[in-house]
């Protein structure tokens, strides 16, 4: 099956201009994956948007207007509302748009049932680290050819890591990449709060907490190593890291994360429901 695919001079809209649709603006035009002009962002109070209008961004209001010229749409709205912005805008899609959800809780099939058959839909999962070009997001499709999956992992490649994977695992990447982000935040602010208490000042104990992270992530990403691999490198015998290792895990770190991220991927089975209308 032959598609137009667009190029990287395509014109994109962002259907949804909140926390994530400004972020993959953003990143979008960091990574000069875009120019502001091939940019649309629609929200109802266009005023909350001026600093992307500034920029050259068409920010718009109305949906249906935002549409027509656009090569790939992407869809960032809430789950409730994404069965009435497709069928507002289903008619305004031209042949062979790119259609991307960010929407959580809505499947590939219920999106391709409200367009036309020869509109190619993905999903995608990217957090809100989109804005500086370091997300990770998972992408799902059903209906695209070779072609198009490349294009699609090289826009989001552009704003981070991107890779694809069955539409069945798009709740559990929700969880463990986009849910995730906010899971790594409460570590940093937890371990920010316990520098604190042993003698920095906010300001420099985030700095340490922070860079510590993303040095922890570097390390795994660059060698491949299993976090445990790197662990056994700090933990020396009778060490104070093996003391604070083993008192998070009494006081049941770990259990409460896996525990945490188990609720997160059964809440998403909720907001599917809502979404449908149940």
């Amino acid at each position: 099956m032959q598609k137009n695919i667009p190029d990287q001079t395509s014109n994109i809209t962002i259907i949804g201009g909140g926390n994530l649709g400004r972020a993959i603006a953003e990143g979008l035009m960091a990574s000069k994956f875009v120019k502001a002009a091939q940019l649309t962002v629609t929200r109802r109070k266009t005023e909350l948007l001026a600093d992307l209008s500034e920029q050259g961004v068409r920010v718009i209001s109305e949906n249906t207007k935002a549409v027509p010229e656009a090569n790939i749409v992407i869809l960032a709205v809430k789950p409730k509302v994404i069965h009435s912005i497709l069928e507002e805008i289903k008619e305004f899609l031209k042949p062979n748009t790119i259609l991307i959800s960010v929407v959580t809780g809505v499947s590939l099939a219920d999106i391709q049932a409200k367009v036309k058959a020869e509109i190619t839909v993905f999903r995608a999962m990217p957090n809100t680290a989109v804005a500086i070009r370091e997300s990770m997001t998972c992408i799902s499709t059903q209906n695209a050819t070779q072609e198009e999956k490349e294009l699609v992992l090289s826009l989001f490649d552009t704003v981070g890591k991107a890779i694809m994977i069955e539409d069945e695992l798009m709740a559990a990447s929700t969880v463990l990449g986009a849910c995730g982000i906010a899971y790594a935040l409460r570590y940093i602010r937890a371990a920010s709060q316990g520098g604190i208490e042993i003698g920095f000042d906010a300001k420099t104990a985030q700095l340490i907490a922070s860079q510590v992270v993303k040095g922890a992530a570097g390390l795994l990403l660059e060698t491949g190593h299993h976090p445990e691999e790197e662990i056994d490198k700090v933990t020396t015998p009778q060490g104070c890291t093996i003391v604070g290792l083993n008192e998070m895990e009494h006081q049941g770190f770990s259990s409460s994360l896996i525990k945490g991220l188990k609720s997160s991927y059964l809440k998403i089975a909720d907001i599917a429901d809502t979404a449908k209308g149940k």
